[in-house]
């Protein structure tokens, strides 16, 4: 029979995929720190819960066994029982995925309470008041988990029950109040469910542990799962422990510790606590907690101790922690620690001080960084020479700066990012069911809660920025208004926050680029000395250019030319080469376009003086370059009505749209195929980036990129070309340039060996090699069934997003290698957007390519990934 469950004392945190990652942090705190200090209990495992899931969410075969036997070992030690009338053992049930998903999960505390146990509670702890709170939390969580009671509905009670008290704090109910309420929530439960509140403690726990397995499938953590990324197969773990409490009184507390500064990473532990309350309280947002520096004047020896084992516990996991603690009448107890999910500027700074506390080494230091996060170092933030006038002030929560018009609700941000409007999530809190409007939303503010409040959370793990607990703000859902010191606001008014600083403002502050800070730049120092590919960027103007390498990056790896003939100036120009009937014709066209191009180029050049850049011959069809067919037809109906004087050369127009027009362009007269059909504009393009190369103070090294080959006999014909242009140029092919091809075709991947005949170099084209290749189209699967497919599990991801490593990254392999077969020096790069991809990157890597190259500004993302790729993988190939 399979082993469904174990002691915290049997786990460690090497089983973190069996037991979770809390699961498997809590037997190791307890090793580390001792029995004493961390509550005892077991794990049911990630394992019980995929058999669950797999079996129709039926028990699996001995689980409950298991469980008995493990709740028989807890209360031996607890010298307790589960619900006992007298002196009642009490537990939380909580989730444990093997990677955290925050607020995503669901939690019951005080499991073990009913009618009876809660008089045998107060007895022993002589804490009326105490055992009656205790209660009413339990039957509220266990409404909203186990029976999806709307939290509103106890919410609601508890707001009648302080205004009928004339109190305004929770911890100001008296023993009777708590009493009262704890019926009425009694009585909310058998409204809302038919049922009465169960009295069986072991019932309860049956229930809770089921309720935990199912919110693995609920709609938040389905969705948390397919944004970060983290696989439906895992499963959670459930974890039973023994309760302490921080709502016993004065001498009990609940709260949230970082090792360090959590939005920061600056050293000094940081985080939030309430006295006389739980951690429900402190997480929630409900209650707006105090600064975890404040311990010290409550009660510093137990400030002390923690700071200790925050010390510890970041030296045995070698990383910065997150953890949750509860003082229960004067002694401290730690409930779980994990890694601490951070921003991208508390990730760098974190590593650069481990390193310089040798805490840790640059390539551990570096393996502790997100990749993906680092967007946010390159996020706008306020002009520092603005000014504004500051509406409201706020916890400063996760950081950046951002504006747009107030939504309330996730639906109308969601709504509202559709449409194209930039807008702010204003929310007195947030709880699980608002995440789609985080990812909807420009940034985040609430009027409650603290720095491990679900907004800040939510946010920091994002990278959004975010203002949290800014208490000035009335935000009322109803009216849709926020109202703050006479002024009121109304959905769609514009502000501003800043979640750097904690500002709110109704001013439209400039936003300004972000700049690489120091840490960051020593952190993108080690990355270059470790890593083993080059990182290019995708640039096509001198600005762009210019951006990249301000980011590191070593080259261009894609220089679209395409886009130079869309400017104003341009087309014409390019659409009288489209219309001319002749070879001469068209050379004259191109003739005027020629210094224009040479110009583009030039431009380019000198931003990427001595740097390889390739450029990409002209790819896409004609027709792209000129009007709709459509809209050029009403054009020609409103000048035959008209008997304009320019009907004739309309239709011209229109009938030379209609001759190059193609069902399928995308696999039509494109790419080399225009080359060998219409030399003319290639031996134009050549000769434009060879003279602009010749004219630069110091040159690049040119690699001239030619599209969309399928046989190696294209390449041939378009490489003899170039470089009989080369030699009329004055310039080597070999010496002052390569010529190579883009991959992007299925074909050109199986018969790479003969392309590599003609090759300098390849660049996968992972773009169209994985709409080639899957048949997907880039502009419509996106809305049109790639949903679907996520939802059904056909796929996890979007693979034009990642890499399909066993479909596309299959034929990347294959190119490489059979490609190096025919020519070992082939050099070989990737150009899609998934150059900027850390999984992808990672791949890529593995693959044997030399360089990746992306948008300008995920050249630093890619610098670290690489660099942790080549860590990980220093040998670099699968063989």
């Amino acid at each position: 029979m399979s082993r469904w469950v174990y002691d915290f004392a049997d786990g460690s945190k090497d089983m973190r995929e069996l037991l979770g990652g809390k699961g498997a942090n809590v037997a190791e705190m307890t090793r580390v720190l001792g029995p004493d200090r961390v509550p005892a209990g077991f794990t049911i495992t990630t394992e019980a819960c995929v058999e669950y899931m797999n079996a129709d969410q039926s028990e699996p075969e001995g689980m409950s066994e298991q469980v008995a036997d493990a709740l028989d070992r807890l209360q031996e030690q607890a010298g307790k029982t589960l619900g006992d009338r007298d002196d009642p053992l009490l537990v939380s049930v909580r989730s444990g995925a093997r990677e955290s998903m925050p607020g995503m999960l669901d939690t019951v505390l005080n499991l073990g309470l009913n009618d009876e146990s809660v008089l045998g509670l107060a007895k022993t702890t002589d804490n009326e008041r105490f055992a009656w709170d205790s209660y009413r939390r339990f039957v509220q969580m266990f409404g909203n988990v186990s029976r999806g009671i709307p939290g509103e509905s106890f919410e609601d009670a508890i707001k009648a029950a302080k205004q009928a008290r004339d109190v305004t704090e929770d911890t100001e109910l008296d023993a009777d109040a708590l009493k009262e309420l704890t019926e009425t929530f009694k009585g909310v439960y058998q409204e809302e469910t038919g049922d009465e509140f169960p009295q069986d403690p072991q019932e309860q726990l049956r229930l809770a542990i089921r309720a935990v397995f199912d919110s693995w499938t609920g709609k938040r953590a389905v969705e948390y799962r397919r944004q970060n990324r983290i696989p439906d197969e895992w499963g959670t773990a459930v974890n039973v422990q023994q309760m302490v409490f921080g709502n016993k009184g004065d001498t009990s507390g609940s709260g949230v510790a970082f090792s360090r500064d959590e939005v920061t990473g600056a050293p000094e532990p940081s985080g939030d606590f309430l006295q006389n309350a739980q951690g429900e309280d402190v997480v929630s947002g409900v209650r707006t907690p105090r600064d975890i520096s404040e311990i010290k004047e409550w009660m510093p020896e137990v400030h002390d101790q923690l700071m200790e084992i925050l010390h510890s516990l970041e030296a045995h996991y070698e990383d910065m922690q997150d953890t949750e603690f509860t003082v229960e009448d004067g002694q401290l107890y730690m409930l779980q620690t994990r890694n601490a999910k951070r921003p991208a500027q508390a990730a760098v700074r974190f590593a650069v001080d481990a390193v310089s506390e040798q805490l840790l080494t640059r390539e551990r230091a570096l393996a502790t960084i997100d990749p993906s996060t680092l967007d946010a170092l390159l996020h706008p933030t306020f002009d520092p020479k603005a000014e504004f006038d500051v509406l409201a002030s706020g916890v400063n929560a996760s950081p950046g700066a951002a504006k747009g018009e107030i939504v309330f609700t996730a639906a109308a941000a969601v709504d509202a990012a559709e449409q194209g409007r930039d807008v702010i999530l204003v929310r007195p809190f947030t709880d699980a069911e608002d995440v789609a409007g985080f990812y909807a939303a420009k940034g985040v503010l609430t009027s409650e809660g603290g720095k491990a409040s679900h907004a800040a959370l939510v946010a920091r793990g994002m990278g959004l920025p975010a203002v949290v607990g800014a208490q000035a703000l009335a935000i009322d859902l109803e009216s849709k208004t926020v109202s703050v010191n006479g002024t009121e606001l109304s959905e769609g008014d514009a502000i501003a926050i800043d979640g750097t600083k904690g500002f709110v403002t109704t001013d439209d502050v400039p936003l300004v680029e972000a700049q690489v800070n120091e840490n960051f730049q020593t952190v993108l120092q080690w990355a270059d000395e470790l890593r083993r590919m080059e990182v290019r960027a995708n640039a096509d103007n001198p600005d762009d250019a210019r951006r990249a390498r301000e980011l590191g990056a070593q080259g261009i790896g894609l220089c679209r030319t395409e886009h130079m003939f869309i400017a104003e100036d341009r087309q014409p120009k390019m659409r009288a080469m489209i219309m001319s009937d002749t070879h001469e014709a068209r050379r004259e066209a191109l003739g005027e376009l020629l210094p224009l191009q040479q110009e583009d180029f030039e431009g380019i050049f000198e931003a990427m003086a001595g740097l390889p850049v390739t450029v990409r011959l002209l790819d896409p069809p004609l027709h792209e370059f000129l009007p709709n067919a459509e809209d050029l037809a009403a054009q020609v109906e409103r000048a035959r009505i008209e008997e304009s004087d320019d009907l004739e050369r309309l239709e011209k127009l229109l009938a030379r749209v209609h001759e190059i027009a193609e069902e399928n362009p995308m696999l039509g007269t494109r790419g080399c195929r225009l080359g060998i059909l219409y030399p003319e504009i290639y031996e134009m393009q050549v000769r434009a980036i060879m003279r602009a190369a010749k004219a630069a103070s110091e040159p690049p090294h040119l690699e001239i990129m030619i599209p969309l080959v399928d046989y190696e006999q294209e390449l041939e014909i378009i490489r003899e070309l170039v470089t009989s242009i080369g030699e009329d140029e004055g310039l080597t092919v070999g010496d002052d340039y390569t010529v190579g091809t883009m991959i992007e075709l299925p074909r050109a991947c199986f018969v790479a060996d003969r392309i590599a005949r003609f090759a300098d170099f390849f660049s996968f084209g992972t773009n169209d090699l994985t709409q080639t290749a899957l048949g997907f189209s880039r502009d419509d699967v996106e809305s049109a069934f790639v949903p679907t497919y996520m939802e059904r599990k056909i796929i996890d991801r979007s693979p034009f997003e990642t890499i399909d490593k066993p479909g596309v990254g299959w034929l990347v392999r294959l190119a490489s290698w059979v490609g190096r077969e025919a020519q070992p020096d082939l050099k070989l790069g990737i150009c899609g957007e998934h150059g900027g991809d850390p999984e992808s990157v990672v791949f890529f890597h593995r693959a044997g390519l030399d360089y990746v190259s992306c948008s300008p500004y995920r050249v630093p993302i890619a610098r670290i990934a690489a660099a942790q790729a080549n860590v990980e993988y220093p040998v670099g190939r699968w063989d």
